[in-house]
């Protein structure tokens, strides 16, 4: 089944008139935050490229990032937790809290939200969690692809700051490239020290 907004439309049936998709990027790497966007799209919104933002390549996704956050009826947010946070408190809890403030930090608050994924709880507003929701709902499909790109971003920035490690490559997912650099510098500032192959890397004796 398409993406599209039909989700939407069953909640603005209901009585909902605004309805904010939330994704987030970045649960995953071994370094760098995790970020999450919301956003609210008019009511007739169409996009004939616009999908789950891991199915589109780098280039298409800043092309409709462009679009989305330079349309003037699309209301978005983001928010960025960062590594520290993530170490503090968990990465199931540090996205769940990437995506309440990331809806806070929208202009205008929404009726109703689609989540990606499972239910967060809490959460300051009614929500909808739907599993693979990036590739159903264009809501989500916009969030996703917001903080995806927002992520990707600042990990080509600290690729720049961290020099050696390939950030900008692999964006600190776990690839095998990024694996072998942090066996050969061990971990950077950026590293995430609650997940366990950075934790190898640093003690590998312990």
């Amino acid at each position: 089944m398409p993406c599209g907004l039909r989700h939407e439309r069953k909640l603005r049936a209901s009585g909902c008139v605004l309805i904010a998709g939330i994704d987030e990027a970045g649960r995953g790497p071994l370094a760098g935050p995790v970020v999450a966007a919301a956003v609210i799209l008019p009511e007739r919104f169409r996009h004939a490229l616009l999908d789950d933002s891991k199915k589109l390549s780098a280039e298409r996704r800043e092309g409709i990032y462009a679009e989305l956050t330079a349309h003037s009826g699309v209301c978005w947010a983001v928010s960025v937790v960062e590594h520290e946070e993530i170490d503090r408190i968990n990465i199931l809890r540090a996205t769940h809290e990437a995506m309440r403030r990331a809806v806070s930090a929208l202009a205008t608050a929404p009726d109703h939200v689609l989540i990606d994924g499972l239910p967060v709880r809490p959460f300051p507003l009614p929500q909808t969690a739907l599993v693979g929701g990036d590739a159903l709902s264009f809501s989500i499909a916009a969030a996703s692809v917001i903080a995806k790109v927002t992520r990707d971003r600042i990990m080509v920035e600290m690729d720049q700051r961290h020099p050696g490690y390939e950030f900008a490559q692999h964006k600190g997912y776990g690839t095998e490239l990024h694996l072998a650099k942090l066996k050969q510098h061990g971990p950077c500032p950026i590293h995430r020290r609650s997940f366990l192959p950075v934790r190898q890397a640093e003690f590998p004796f312990a």
